[in-house]
């Protein structure tokens, strides 16, 4: 089988050395003239789990800034490592949105600005399970750190399962809610 690169939409073909070596011949170029390099993309798995990192620190310390301001006694950076996340919500005592990061933006199409000051009542709708509602409600009631899974609604108005994991924050006493979410299948 001869090969002609104008025959190829991509250059994405992944050889080891020695498949390549004994296809080379087999190879030829459909002309002389160099072809322009319309995109180049390289993807560096450890470049992105630097950038998530990178990402998760500025946000514990977003947190750990509202943390000093409130003068809350929980010690947050274990949530922050042992929590897989990829929205953040941090509430009052009335359920008020008082915080949210760039991934609650990017999970639910709302957009932060959008999300302050209200309840997350605004991202359920009429298949989101009001014993699921519930029970979250008589949990949080508890005060008590617990973990539900929920169907919410994006700002498209598509469904998505939203697992949250919901942890009282306290001085003497609770006074804020901080909720890690992610999307689930």
């Amino acid at each position: 089988m001869k090969y002609n690169l104008s025959d190829m939409m991509c250059l994405d073909v992944y050889l080891t050395d020695d498949t390549f070596e004994k296809i080379r011949q087999e190879i030829k170029p459909a002309s002389t003239k160099p072809i322009p390099l319309l995109t180049w993309d390289i993807f560096m798995k450890s470049y992105l789990e630097r950038l998530t990192e990178a990402k998760r620190r500025i946000e514990m310390g977003q947190v750990l800034s509202l943390a000093k301001k409130f003068n809350w006694k929980n010690n947050l950076e274990p949530l922050f490592a042992n929590s897989d996340y990829e929205a953040l919500v941090v509430t009052d005592l009335n359920q008020k949105i008082i915080w949210v990061n760039e991934g609650f933006t990017t999970m639910t199409g709302f957009s932060k600005k959008f999300a302050l000051d209200k309840t997350p009542v605004f991202l359920q709708g009429e298949e989101t399970s009001v014993e699921t509602k519930n029970r979250i409600r008589n949990k949080i009631a508890q005060n008590k750190p617990f973990k539900e899974t929920i169907v919410n609604y994006k700002r498209d108005k598509t469904t998505y399962n939203c697992e949250v994991k919901i942890i009282p924050l306290y001085n003497d006493q609770t006074t804020h809610f901080i909720a890690f979410e992610k999307q689930v299948i």
